[in-house]
C-alpha cells in the first residue's frame, strides 16, 4: 500500500453566489486552486434564512457537471427542458450541463437549517457540447454503511470495498464509465477513530472537513478546510477528539486547458466567446 498524505491545505473563504446565498469556497476560490478535474467546491450551511432565501434564480451553464449534495434542507431545481426536481435532506442532484442548460435552484423552506455542498466537475473537450441531462438521487438510493466505531460511510459515486462487500454508488457504479471516473464519499467518524480508504492511483484526491478535525499522517486538517492528497492507493485518517465528518473526493485528471468565464467552462477563449454569444442570442441550449 502506498499511503496518500496531505500535500496542500486550502482554507475555504466566505463568499456569496446566486442572489446572495452565503457560502464557503475552497477548491476554485481562484483559478490556481482548482484540482483537475474538480473546478469548484462550495459549502453552504446556515440556520438564518436571510443567508439562503433568495436562492439561485435562472442562470446558464455550459461545459461541466454540477453535483449538489443536500445534507439538510429542501431546494427545487427547474430548467429550460421542463425538468423539475425536489432536492431534499440526504439527496443529490447530478447535472450534466453539456452544451447548455438554464436552470434555477430555489429554497422550498422559509426557516430552519439549509446545509450542503455543490461540486463542479469538468467535462473533457469531446463531451462539452453533448445534450444536457440530470439525475435526482433521493437519500434512500445512496448506499450507507454503518462503521464499527459508530460512524458511517455514504457512497454517492464510485465503488468501494468494505468488510468484504463490494458497494456501488448510484453514479459511476462501474469505474471508468465516466471520463473523470469520480469517487464521492461522505464519511462520519467517532472520536479517535481511524479508517483507511482505498483511492485509485493516479486520481487527484482531496478531503474536505465540515465537522470536527482529522489527522492525516503527522498533519491536522481542521474544519472548513480542503486537504489535497499526494498520489497513492489509500488514505488513512484519524478523527479528532470531537469526531469528524468529511467528504473524500477523487477523480481522473483530464489534463486539458481550462478557460472559465463565470458559468461557462471550455478549453479555449474562442469557445467561451461562442458560449457568451449563444446565450445572448438564445442559442445556448439549441
Amino acid at each position: 500500500m502506498t499511503p496518500r498524505l496531505l500535500q496542500r491545505i486550502i482554507p475555504s473563504v466566505e463568499t456569496s453566489d446566486g442572489a446572495g446565498v452565503k457560502l464557503r469556497r475552497s477548491i476554485g476560490a481562484t483559478p490556481a486552486l482548482r484540482l483537475d478535474p474538480f473546478l469548484m467546491l462550495d459549502e453552504f450551511g446556515t440556520e438564518n434564512p436571510d443567508d439562503y432565501i433568495a436562492g439561485f434564480p435562472p442562470h446558464p451553464h455550459r461545459g461541466f457537471e454540477t453535483v449538489t449534495y443536500m445534507i439538510d434542507g429542501h431546494m427545487r431545481h427547474e430548467d429550460h427542458l421542463g425538468n423539475v426536481g425536489e432536492l431534499k435532506s440526504g439527496g443529490v442532484q447530478w447535472m450534466t450541463a453539456g452544451r447548455g442548460v438554464i436552470h434555477s435552484e430555489m429554497p422550498q423552506q422559509e426557516s430552519g437549517r439549509m446545509r450542503g455542498f455543490q461540486l463542479w466537475i469538468n467535462l473533457p473537450a469531446r463531451e462539452k457540447m453533448k445534450p444536457a441531462a440530470y439525475r435526482d438521487i433521493p437519500a434512500d438510493a445512496i448506499p450507507a454503511v454503518a462503521l464499527s466505531d459508530g460512524g458511517y460511510l455514504k457512497l454517492i459515486a464510485g465503488r468501494v470495498q468494505h468488510e468484504g462487500r463490494d458497494i456501488a454508488g448510484p453514479i459511476n457504479a462501474e469505474p471508468g464509465a465516466m471520463a473523470t471516473d469520480p469517487l464521492y464519499l461522505d464519511i462520519g467518524m467517532a472520536s479517535g477513530a481511524t479508517i483507511t480508504q482505498p483511492v485509485p492511483c493516479g486520481h487527484n484526491a482531496l478531503v474536505y472537513v465540515y465537522e470536527g478535525e482529522l489527522q492525516i499522517g503527522e498533519r491536522a486538517l481542521p474544519r472548513h478546510v480542503a486537504g489535497v492528497l499526494s498520489d497513492g492507493d489509500a488514505v488513512t485518517v484519524r478523527a479528532g477528539v470531537s469526531g469528524a465528518r468529511y467528504l473524500l473526493l477523487a477523480g481522473k485528471p483530464l489534463r486539458e486547458p481550462v478557460v472559465q468565464y463565470g458559468p461557462f467552462v471550455m478549453n479555449t477563449r474562442d469557445e467561451i466567446e461562442e458560449a457568451i454569444d449563444d446565450y445572448r442570442r438564445g442559442r445556448l441550449t439549441a
